[in-house]
């Protein structure tokens, strides 16, 4: 594979399997919070618009020169919910899936959630768990995006699921795609009201 996506709402255990897929397929792990820190220029209007526009671009130049020196794997995620609909365009002709991380108990991520702050740190959101989870989970699957739902699974578990499902995934290089509409998506920028 080229490229794994993973994406999906907060706690639901994206960066631990993500680091599990990285080690099992030898490659390369990317997520967009390892941007260095920068500066927001005082004439930027939206300072949300500009940090998640500069990391996304910061991504994607990272994934592009791996894949130029010949990586494969290439497991990339943490971008914002709403660059999603994006990947499909971007990355056609590419063999890549999208593993879309949801849970039938957001109880289950909720407790994640709390037992990452209380260990690892992260994000603590818990308020917004059950609408980001309805969010991600209810709409439609993207060219080359699978929906792997995790709950009442261990991390172990959805580790063998995931290998299962992209080792037996036949990506699909070429398709008619058009972005699909932003609001069927989030976004930490408040400012594109999509939270």
């Amino acid at each position: 594979m080229d490229f794994i996506f993973i994406i999906g709402p907060s706690a639901v255990g994206k960066t631990t399997l993500a680091k599990e897929l990285y080690k099992h397929y030898n490659g390369v792990y990317v997520e967009q919070s390892m941007v260095p820190e920068f500066m927001i220029p005082n004439d930027v209007e939206d300072e949300g618009i500009y940090e998640e526009q500069m990391c996304w671009e910061n991504v994607l130049l990272q994934l592009r020169f791996f894949y130029e020196k010949g990586c494969r794997n290439i497991v990339a995620l943490d971008f914002d919910d709403v660059r999603t609909r994006e990947l499909p365009a971007i990355f056609k002709g590419y063999r890549f899936i999208t593993l879309k991380l949801v849970s039938g108990d957001t109880e289950q991520i909720r407790r994640q959630m709390i037992e990452r702050r209380d260990h690892e740190g992260g994000l603590f959101y818990p308020e917004g768990i059950e609408r980001s989870n309805a969010v991600i989970r209810s709409r439609k699957l993207l060219p080359n995006e699978v929906m792997i739902d995790v709950a009442g699974k261990s991390k172990e578990e959805v580790l063998e699921y995931a290998i299962r499902v992209i080792d037996a995934h036949k990506p699909v290089l070429d398709y008619d795609y058009e972005l699909d509409d932003e609001h069927n998506y989030l976004s930490w920028v408040q400012s594109r009201h999509l939270t």
